[in-house]
């Protein structure tokens, strides 16, 4: 993925640029569950690496079992290329399970935070639009503020898209997280 003006994503999920491009990419969202052990990152990681496939968004964290870790993988690609990443995946010996949230009813939420320009002018209305998204403003200085939001992958674009006019002068985003919604788990019992 190019690193240049952010892509935005429609409403199915499929890159604008890849829609430009005709491309069939789509996004696809796996949750994968591993024994939490120095290195299993690294294995993981090195998987996407071998097979040239590019990761857009990767979250870890140790579960409520501190013998697992969960990360949430987010890539683009096709369903036969995706179909052939969570097979070996689940080669991987670390790996317990590989989810694919997909296309599952899930909660999906990612966390950013925005180092703004302002002066004494405009610093009230950065503060507004903060407010408008539920964000919050963590530090506050003569010459920048910085905000925190979390929500999903859209809000956050919206939030950035609102603030670029003062001047981004950093980003930081955590990478999406997901769960199923509901009774459904993507614990090693599959429950």
């Amino acid at each position: 993925m190019s690193r240049g003006a952010p892509s935005r994503r429609l409403s199915t999920g499929v890159r604008e640029d890849a829609v430009a491009r005709g491309a069939d990419e789509t996004e696809y969202t796996l949750s994968v569950l591993v024994e939490n052990k120095p290195g299993v990152l690294s294995r993981v990681a090195g998987l996407f690496t071998r097979r040239n496939f590019n990761i857009d968004s990767l979250a870890v964290g140790e579960t409520e079992n501190p013998e697992y870790s969960r990360m949430t993988i987010v890539v683009e690609g096709n369903d036969k290329t995706v179909e052939q990443v969570k097979k070996q995946l689940n080669k991987v010996i670390p790996v317990i399970k590989v989810s694919d949230l997909t296309d599952d009813d899930s909660v999906d939420r990612e966390l950013a935070m925005y180092k703004v320009s302002c002066d004494p002018e405009t610093r009230g209305e950065i503060m507004q639009i903060a407010e408008s998204f539920r964000a919050n403003v963590v530090d506050m200085g003569a010459e920048a503020v910085v905000v925190e939001v979390t929500g999903d992958t859209e809000k956050v674009e919206a939030m950035e898209d609102m603030l670029r006019g003062f001047g981004i002068k950093e980003t930081v985003r955590t990478g999406r997280i997901s769960l199923a919604r509901g009774e459904k788990t993507t614990d090693e019992t599959g429950n």
